[in-house]
């Protein structure tokens, strides 16, 4: 409900409710509060009351410069290990991708699920549980789902293109060609996400 967007920064998250909505009792949904809790998606007050926390931008800012250290070095293992399984799933994937950006209108969700998956292949094939772990947290961030449906459509064409180059690296077991190509793709995702959020932030103003 958080990453779709249904449940807004701020909405506060009693137990009881929660457990009625989602048809258990409060013991899991205690135990999974105190997991997204952990994972910065949920706040919890003086007073132990739970609300989706608020991400500034210099929060994003900061879990994008986190990504673009730890998945540029998935990305030079991944190089190292990729097999042609993978590879060709990964440019399926990206084929995907392309698919759902070139018509009129992008497929945004299409978009950014075939974009995890993308990633996720990336990552399960650098083989290294402690990097999963760690990116676990910061990949998930719904407040860049709900903003990736005002990038512009050059935004969603060079995400395509750096797909493109990462895989020209990973056929070379290319791994710094590999490391250097994701890190600039994670930084060119931010300043994307940085644009379409002050184009949100002005149109509310403007209303």
């Amino acid at each position: 409900m958080i990453l779709s967007g249904e449940l807004s920064s701020g909405d506060a998250l009693g137990e009881e409710a929660l457990a009625e909505k989602c048809g258990v009792s409060r013991t899991p949904i205690r135990d999974a509060l105190r997991r997204l809790e952990a994972e910065l998606l949920v706040r919890r007050t003086e007073s132990q009351r739970s609300f989706v926390a608020h991400w500034s931008l210099d929060d994003v800012s900061d879990a994008f410069e986190l990504r673009a250290m730890l998945e540029g070095y998935a990305a030079k293992r991944a190089a190292e290990r990729m097999d042609d399984a993978t590879l060709q799933q990964l440019k399926a994937c990206n084929k995907a991708i392309w698919v759902a950006i070139k018509g009129t209108e992008a497929d945004v969700d299409t978009f950014l699920d075939r974009n995890r998956e993308f990633h996720a292949l990336i990552l399960e094939t650098a083989s290294s549980r402690r990097l999963s772990s760690l990116l676990g947290v910061l990949i998930e961030q719904p407040v860049i789902w709900r903003t990736a449906h005002h990038y512009s459509r050059e935004a969603f064409e060079q995400s395509h293109k750096e797909h493109d180059d990462l895989l020209s690296a990973f056929e070379r077991h290319d791994g710094p060609w590999a490391e250097a190509v994701m890190a600039g793709h994670i930084r060119r995702a931010f300043h994307a996400y940085s644009d379409a959020h002050r184009g949100m932030l002005a149109e509310r103003e403007a209303a």
